[in-house]
């Protein structure tokens, strides 16, 4: 599970409140996760303050407590959540441009330290180059050689396979002349990818 930081508080915050406010049970660690320490002291002293009020004033209706100020702890809970995700849903954009930055820091640490590594071993620039943009895809990082590389998931996998399986069964199915045309594209193609390897 990814760790939580500011570009999920809002939305995790959104979630507990809609639960607070539809009579929903929510345990105080999930209350207490989502909330800074400022708030959470914010959040205590309001419940005490409450405490206090109702052992000075007592009130016998609904009615009286509504004039007296009372609150329940759901109530508490609930003010102090929705002034949590008012600073949240400000602080949201530097949380993405933080999370941002750091991942080009790791980016580039990833990218030069393996370039230095393999540089360092004697492999020559361009296999130590897509090294380090490999170590950038196992990292889920975007590669520096502009190339897009996913991981595929295993439906995907098997859609691939299952594609592959159809292809060959077409190409057994080609008569000859179909079959050296097909050969004569493949050379075609690869040829021009060495091109471009060397014009790199």
């Amino acid at each position: 599970m990814p760790k939580l930081d500011g570009t999920h508080i809002a939305a995790r915050l959104k979630e507990r409140i809609a639960k607070l406010k539809n009579g929903e049970e929510v345990a105080a660690r999930d209350l207490r996760a989502l909330l800074t320490d400022e708030q959470t002291a914010a959040l205590e002293v309001a419940k005490k303050a409450q405490q206090e009020l109702k052992k000075i004033k007592r009130a016998r209706t609904k009615e009286e407590e509504k004039a007296l100020g009372w609150k329940s702890i759901r109530e508490i809970h609930i003010e102090a959540l929705e002034a949590a995700l008012k600073e949240a849903e400000d602080d949201e954009l530097d949380a993405w441009e933080k999370r941002l930055r750091n991942a080009e820091i790791r980016q580039a640490r990833i990218y030069f330290d393996t370039l230095d590594k393999e540089m360092s071993a004697g492999k020559d620039l361009y296999k130590a180059k897509n090294k380090a943009n490999n170590n950038l895809t196992r990292a889920r990082l975007r590669r520096l050689d502009g190339q897009i590389a996913t991981q595929l998931s295993k439906r995907d996998k098997e859609i691939s396979e299952i594609e592959n399986d159809l292809i060959k069964k077409k190409q057994n199915e080609l008569n000859e002349f179909e079959k050296e045309q097909l050969k004569l594209s493949k050379e075609h193609n690869l040829a021009i990818k060495k091109m471009k390897v060397k014009n790199a």
